[in-house]
Formats: structure tokens, C-alpha cells, sequence
């Protein structure tokens, strides 16, 4: 059986990483997100449920576990169920934007 994967700068549009999906491409393109310790170099690399992701975002650094993965972009309280953060700001605060944004 085959692992169920999702495309990087997808699942960081979906959680809510980035308020677009051309900014997803644009944070792994700039070098922001490492996976798992190593640079991302590819926006469609795919991702698989447990990896950790370091994220370089304007306002923070950002670690989180991937949990799941989502078929489309929902509200801020569906995507927060997707990742589990592990750095010490591990608060509930959206990353992207406001909590109602879509």
C-alpha cells in the first residue's frame, strides 16, 4: 500500500502557511522550509504524515509535525488540526492571516 503524500506548497496553502499558493512556492523557492532538516529546494516535493518542518516565516520560526493533510483550503480551525507545533511559541495564534480569512 502505497503512503498517501501531498505536494509541499499545497499543504502550506491549505494550514495556512501562506495566505497564497504562490507564496508557498515562493517561501520553499526563497529557502524558508526545511523538512525534516534539509533545505526544501522543491515545491512539489511531497510530504508524508510525521515529518517536521522548520518554517523562516517574517514574524517567527516555526517547527511543526505534520499530522494529516486536507483536499482543499478550510477555515483556520480545520487547518490547525493538521500540524502539531513543536517549537517553544507553540501557541494557537494563525500564522496567515486573520482567523476568518479565506
Amino acid at each position: 500500500m502505497q503512503e498517501h503524500r501531498q505536494r509541499l506548497d499545497k499543504w502550506l496553502w491549505f494550514v495556512r502557511f501562506a495566505r497564497t499558493r504562490p507564496a508557498a512556492v515562493r517561501l520553499v523557492a526563497e529557502g524558508h522550509v526545511r523538512i525534516e532538516g534539509r533545505r526544501a529546494e522543491n515545491p512539489a516535493q511531497g510530504l508524508k504524515r510525521g515529518d517536521v518542518l522548520t518554517l523562516a516565516l517574517p514574524h517567527a520560526t516555526v517547527v511543526v509535525r505534520i499530522l494529516d493533510f486536507a483536499e482543499r483550503r478550510g477555515p483556520y480551525e480545520a487547518a490547525r488540526l493538521l500540524y502539531e507545533r513543536l517549537d517553544a511559541g507553540g501557541d494557537d495564534a494563525p500564522l496567515a492571516g486573520e482567523a476568518g480569512d479565506d
